[in-house]
């Protein structure tokens, strides 16, 4: 044990990596790999398996395919903090769900998103970047939006400078 009260370069990053969500966002990464090369168990064989969350971010996502995982470390109230589901709606906007003051809420839909990893809808492609699956697209194609309105009405469309 050294008396250098600061933390060396490695653990400084790992530190940074924690702050920034590295290692929930590591564990979807290897489960989305795990599911799209054939290494993890049978998935859902059907859309309908799947929570009403996880459905609306597949048909919110059936347009652009990229979803990204994002928080903020600014922010006063924790649960503005939290790791939040975004999915790109065009170059200008996305849809994020995340709702203040209620974590419940906002890792409901961060379970959702595990859901679709685990199923093999989507594929890691950078950082905290995802894209919908080949399987993902014609997953949800398959989804009428109005069954699924409820849970994609409850997302917000924000522009792209706003913050996590």
């Amino acid at each position: 044990m050294t008396d250098d009260p600061l933390p060396s370069h490695s653990e400084a990053e790992s530190w940074k990596a924690l702050g920034r969500g590295g290692p929930t966002i590591r564990a979807l990464a290897q489960l989305a790999g795990e599911r799209w090369s054939g290494l993890a168990p049978p998935a859902p064989q059907s859309v309908e398996k799947l929570s009403p969350e996880a459905r609306a971010i597949l048909a919110v996502a059936r347009q652009h395919g990229v979803i990204e995982l994002k928080a903020t470390n600014v922010a006063f109230d924790s649960t503005e903090r939290l790791l939040t589901i975004h999915v790109h709606l065009d170059e200008h906007r996305q849809m994020r769900f995340r709702k203040v003051g209620n974590a419940r809420w906002t890792t409901r839909y961060l379970e959702a998103f595990r859901e679709l990893c685990a199923a093999g809808l989507v594929v890691h492609q950078l950082y905290q970047e995802f894209c919908l699956s080949d399987r993902g697209f014609a997953w949800a194609d398959q989804i009428d939006r109005n069954d699924v309105a409820k849970w994609i009405d409850q997302g917000e469309v924000v522009g792209w400078t706003d913050d996590a």
